[in-house]
C-alpha cells in the first residue's frame, strides 16, 4: 500500500512498539522501505551543565540498539534512525527527506500538557506533507474482553 513509511516509536511500551512495527510491516509495499524513527527531545542549553557530556551519544546508541533488536526479533526489515530535536519537527522533516507517503504513530492517553502545549501527534498531523496513521491502543470495551493493562516495561 505504501512505498515508504516512517514509523515513529518512543522508548515507552514494548507492546506499543511491537504493535506499530507489525502494522507498518503489513502496510509497506513489497520492495518498499520502512524507517523506524525515534527522536530524543532537545534539552535546553541551560540544563546541559547538569548532564554528562556523553548523554546524547549514549542515548542515541541505546535507542538504536533497542530498536534494531526489536526489529530483528520480529523479523521486520527496517532502517533505524535516531534524531535529536523537537519530535514533531523531526518526524515531519524526516518524512519529507525520505519522500515518505505515510507516517505511522501511536496515540497515548491525553493529559493536561497536551491541552497546553499540543501533542506530538497533533503537530505531525497538522504539518506532515503525507498521510498520517494514528494507531490507537486497543479498547477492551469494544473487543468484549477483560481490561488489559498496557505493558509498562520500558525498552
Amino acid at each position: 500500500m505504501y512505498r515508504t513509511i516512517i514509523c515513529g516509536i518512543g522508548m515507552g511500551s514494548r507492546e506499543t512498539a511491537s504493535r506499530l512495527l507489525r502494522r507498518a510491516a503489513a502496510l509497506v509495499d513489497e520492495g518498499g522501505s520502512l524507517v523506524v524513527m525515534h527522536v530524543i527531545e532537545s534539552i535546553p542549553h541551560r540544563h546541559l551543565t547538569e548532564l554528562p557530556e556523553e548523554f546524547e551519544t549514549t542515548a542515541i546508541v541505546d535507542a538504536e540498539k533497542k530498536l534494531a533488536s526489536l526489529c530483528k526479533e520480529m523479523g521486520v526489515p527496517a532502517t533505524i534512525e535516531v534524531r535529536i530535536g523537537v519530535a514533531a519537527s523531526m518526524l515531519v522533516s524526516g518524512a519529507r527527506q525520505k519522500s515518505a507517503d505515510l507516517i505511522l504513530l501511536s496515540s497515548h492517553v491525553t493529559d493536561i500538557t497536551d491541552y497546553v502545549f499540543s501533542s506530538i501527534v497533533d503537530k505531525v498531523v497538522r504539518h506532515a506533507g503525507c498521510s498520517v496513521l494514528i494507531d490507537r491502543r486497543p479498547d477492551p470495551a469494544h473487543e468484549g474482553s477483560a481490561p488489559q493493562v498496557e505493558d509498562a516495561a520500558l525498552f
